[in-house]
C-alpha cells in the first residue's frame, strides 16, 4: 500500500529550530517526528512511501535513505533547483502540487493512498479510516478530531452534513462563529482520481485550493471523526507541549529513551554527574555525554539533550535544551527552550543570545570558555536572570 508524507515546508512557525532542522526531523526525545509516522504506516501495511522534500531536503534524505532500516520503501520528490555552486534551493510547490508533481513524473498513486503531514505525532487506526473511506465511495476523506470550543480558533474547522459529507471549511474561526468543533488534522485518504482536479506545474495547496474545489463540484468528499492521539507541532509552543506530554506520560505511543536511574529520571550513556551533589526532580531526560556540575538544580518536566554542559549552581526548570548547549554558572533557566544561539520562551518569543552579548551564559558546549572571576560570574548570572527568567 502507498502513502505520502508532506515534508517540503519551511516550518516558519517553528523557528529558530527550523533554521537548521526541517520540521519532520524535529526530535521528540532524540527521535525525529517523521520516524514515528513511518512506524505507524508500517504497522498498517503501508510499505511504499513517497516524501516530497524542499527546505533542508538533504537532512531528511540522509537520515531515512531508502527506508530499508525502517521496514518500508522510501523515494523522494525534490522541489527546488540546484545552483551553479552546487547549493540546493528549495522551491516548494504546495501540498497538492507536490502530489501532482509525483504523478506527472510517473503515475505512482494507482490505488487508495494516504497523505500525512510530516509534523505531527499521531496514534491512529489507519486501517479503520481507510475501510470507512472505501465504504463511503469517497474520492477524498479528511480525518477529523474534536477539540474544545475554546481551541477552534487555532485550527481549520470542518463542517459536514449528517452523512459525513463535507459542506464547508472555516479557517481558524472565532469561537462564536465556529460551525463545528471538528478540526482538520492533516491526515487524508485519497483515490488517484482526485489528482485530476490538481493543475500541473503550479503551486497548489490541498486545504485552501483542492478541498474547496471538491466542495464546489459536489464530489464524494467526506470527513470521519476519530478518537486518537494527535500532537501537532506546528509552532514552538506546540513542540514545548509535545515534549512535556511525553515526559509526563501523556503521549502513549512515545517511550522515554535511555535508562531510568531514579524515579522519573532517565539518562543516555555516560552522563557525568555526582548524584549526591545535584538536585534533580523528575520527570527529566538527560542525553548521553552530558555533564551536570555539582550544585546544579533540574526540575521536570525537562529535557536536556546529549553533549550538554550544565555548570555549577545553575537551575533548569520546565525547559527543553538541545544538544551541545552550555549553561553558565548560576544561570536560572525557567520555561525556556535553548536551541543553539537562541533562547525561546513558551510563547515563542526569541532572544538571540549571541546578538544580545549573552553568549557567555548560553553557548556551544564545545567552545572553550576562559575562566572568569567570581565578580564576573555574579554579574553574568544577574544579567541572564533579568533577561530571560
Amino acid at each position: 500500500m502507498k502513502a505520502m508524507i508532506l515534508a517540503a515546508g519551511k516550518g516558519t512557525r517553528v523557528r529558530p529550530i527550523t533554521y537548521t532542522i526541517p520540521k519532520p526531523m524535529i526530535p521528540i526525545l532524540q527521535k525525529p517526528v517523521m520516524e514515528f509516522l513511518l512506524e505507524l504506516l508500517r504497522q498498517h501495511g503501508f510499505d511504499q512511501v513517497m516524501v516530497n522534500v524542499s527546505h533542508l531536503a538533504q537532512e531528511i534524505e540522509n537520515y531515512f535513505r531508502d527506508g530499508q532500516k525502517f521496514g518500508v520503501e522510501i523515494a523522494y520528490s525534490f522541489e527546488g533547483r540546484i545552483e551553479e555552486n552546487g547549493q540546493l534551493v528549495g522551491e516548494a510547490v504546495g501540498s497538492a502540487g507536490g502530489m501532482k508533481r509525483i504523478q506527472d513524473f510517473n503515475p505512482f498513486f494507482d490505488d487508495t493512498f494516504v497523505v500525512l503531514c510530516g509534523d505531527a505525532l499521531i496514534d491512529l487506526d489507519l486501517t479503520a479510516a481507510v475501510k470507512w473511506h472505501k465504504e463511503k465511495g469517497a474520492i477524498a476523506t479528511v480525518v477529523m478530531k474534536s477539540v474544545p470550543l475554546e481551541e477552534v480558533s487555532s485550527y481549520g474547522v470542518v463542517v459536514t452534513d449528517e452523512t459525513g459529507k463535507i459542506k464547508a471549511f472555516q479557517e481558524k474561526p472565532k469561537m462564536e462563529e465556529a460551525l463545528s468543533t471538528n478540526i482538520n488534522t492533516g491526515i487524508y485518504i485519497f483515490e488517484p482520481e482526485v489528482l485530476d482536479y490538481v493543475p500541473s506545474g503550479v503551486e497548489y495547496d490541498i486545504g485552501s485550493q483542492l478541498f474547496p474545489k471538491l466542495v464546489e463540484i459536489n464530489a464524494p468528499f467526506y470527513a470521519i471523526p476519530m478518537e486518537f492521539e494527535w500532537v501537532d507541532i506546528g509552532k514552538v509552543p506546540d513542540y514545548w507541549r509535545a515534549i512535556r506530554g511525553v515526559l509526563l506520560g501523556e503521549v502513549k505511543n512515545v517511550q522515554i529513551p535511555g535508562h531510568q536511574v531514579a524515579p522519573g529520571i532517565y539518562t543516555g550513556l555516560n552522563v557525568a554527574v555526582n548524584w549526591d551533589k545535584v538536585d534533580i526532580t523528575g520527570p527529566v531526560y538527560i542525553g548521553g555525554m552530558t555533564r551536570i556540575e555539582d550544585g546544579a538544580k533540574i526540575v521536570g518536566p525537562t529535557m536536556i539533550g546529549p553533549n550538554c554542559w550544565i555548570c555549577n549552581g545553575s537551575t533548569v526548570e520546565n525547559s527543553v535544551i538541545f544538544e551541545y548547549s552550555r549553561l553558565g554558572a548560576g544561570v536560572r533557566l525557567v520555561d525556556k527552550l535553548v536551541f543553539g544561539r537562541y533562547c525561546v520562551d513558551k510563547t515563542g518569543a526569541t532572544i538571540d543570545v549571541q546578538a544580545a552579548a549573552l553568549d557567555w551564559l548560553i553557548t556551544d558546549a564545545r567552545q572553550v570558555i576562559r575562566s572568569q572571576s567570581s565578580v564576573e560570574r555574579k554579574a553574568i548570572a544577574e544579567l541572564l536572570s533579568s533577561e530571560i527568567k
